[in-house]
């Protein structure tokens, strides 16, 4: 393939012919060939691709342009990028460069363009001493609403770097400031978002002032603001009433479809006797062994399954058998199962199963009990891996939810 072919070695002919492509009097075939560029510059200086980027920063066609000035910041030396930002004069280009620069370009607090100037604050912001934080607050909320011409997602930024900064309740203040101007409320849309993803209290302190402020026409930015903060439980739990008040309708995540099949002994001892000793995976583990376990004690062969699917691997079936092999084997085994589980409480691809393994447990977890707890005090979000930051705020409320239920079946 000529993608394999260019990352293996940057001087062959379908490197060159790509770069050659860029020259291309088809704008539609200048675009192809610096997104295929793009996707391949990730692995240090590219000297070449640079200076084909160089060479269409100004091309008739914006799309071609902000390509090449991303290209520029990824294949060329960032002086070079800088020196290109200083002598352009197109705002949307510079922009760009100025995204692709990041830190880089903390020094142009004073550069005529806003949006420029906003990154620069931004940039000075993330590593600024405390004293100096009010005076760059001041200058990104005069410079906002005029950069936001450039940025689209100015609001977004800030947002994200006020919560990486921990400064919440700074957020949630600017946040209100900029809703109750007409002028920047899509900015304040987009810093309400990112506290949303980033803090748990966010949805339930913000919502009200984004159903408040949602004008008469609800922007893009207002309306995705507000399906995020209904992504909170609590936060519906508060506010819902508003919500269905303005006829918003919350979006609903798909849900698992299917329900187990129901086994009696008979069923669930015949399933395990087509499956080896050393199975590592069986669904159904919950209904099967329950199964078996109401009708009396498990076989030799049937509690080395069990033991083998709670003990061999991490993961959703350990987390459903571990209640099981407790109820098998009895007291003397739960110190060794909750040192199993204890890692997995808060891992968003199977903390789920483990806390409603714990549900099951019920008292007898109380052990986790501290460690439970710790999940649902949290003030920022658990760390998740998803498409979407949306996503990611959906996999949080899942576990807190999980932990929810665990806590309160712990201590009945």
């Amino acid at each position: 393939m000529v993608l394999d072919a260019v990352r293996a070695d940057r001087s062959c002919p379908e490197a060159v012919r790509l770069l050659r492509l860029t020259r291309s009097a088809d704008p539609v075939v200048r675009i192809g060939a610096f997104e295929l560029l793009l996707s391949l510059a990730h692995d240090g200086p590219w000297p070449e691709a640079a200076h084909a980027a160089l060479l269409r920063v100004g091309d008739l066609d914006e799309r071609v342009r902000c390509l090449a000035a991303r290209l520029l910041v990824r294949a060329g030396d960032p002086d070079l990028a800088l020196a290109v930002l200083g002598q352009l004069t197109e705002p949307v280009v510079r922009t760009v460069l100025a995204e692709g620069l990041r830190d880089g370009v903390a020094h142009l607090r004073d550069d005529p363009l806003a949006a420029v100037r906003f990154l620069a604050h931004l940039a000075a912001l993330r590593t600024a001493p405390p004293a100096s934080r009010p005076d760059l607050d001041a200058a990104l909320l005069a410079d906002a609403r005029e950069a936001a011409l450039h940025l689209a997602d100015a609001g977004e930024r800030w947002g994200r770097l006020l919560c990486g900064l921990d400064r919440e309740r700074h957020a949630y203040g600017l946040a209100a400031l900029l809703l109750a101007d007409p002028a920047t409320r899509d900015i304040g849309a987009g810093l309400a978002r990112a506290a949303c993803h980033a803090f748990r209290a966010a949805p339930a302190e913000l919502l009200p002032l984004l159903v408040r402020h949602r004008g008469r026409e609800v922007s893009p930015a207002v309306a995705d603001a507000l399906t995020t903060a209904s992504i909170s439980e609590q936060a519906m739990r508060e506010h819902g009433a508003l919500l269905a008040a303005i006829g918003f309708t919350r979006p609903v995540r798909g849900a698992r479809c299917g329900s187990a099949p129901v086994h009696d002994a008979a069923s669930a001892a015949s399933l395990l006797s087509a499956k080896p000793i050393g199975v590592g995976r069986l669904r159904e583990a919950p209904e099967v062994f329950g199964a078996l376990l109401d009708a009396g004690p498990l076989t030799f062969r049937q509690a080395a399954q069990l033991y083998n699917l709670t003990f061999r691997w991490p993961g959703r079936t350990q987390a459903e058998c571990a209640p099981l092999w407790l109820r098998h084997a009895g007291p003397t085994v739960l110190p060794r199962l909750l040192d199993l589980m204890a890692p997995y409480l808060d891992d968003y691809t199977v903390g789920e199963f483990y806390l409603a393994g714990l549900a099951r447990m019920g008292g007898q977890a109380l052990p986790l009990l501290p460690a439970v707890t710790a999940m649902i005090e949290r003030r920022k979000r658990i760390p998740a891996n998803d498409s979407t930051d949306d996503g990611e705020m959906w996999l949080d409320e899942k576990l807190l939810k999980a932990a929810l239920r665990a806590r309160r079946a712990m201590v009945l």
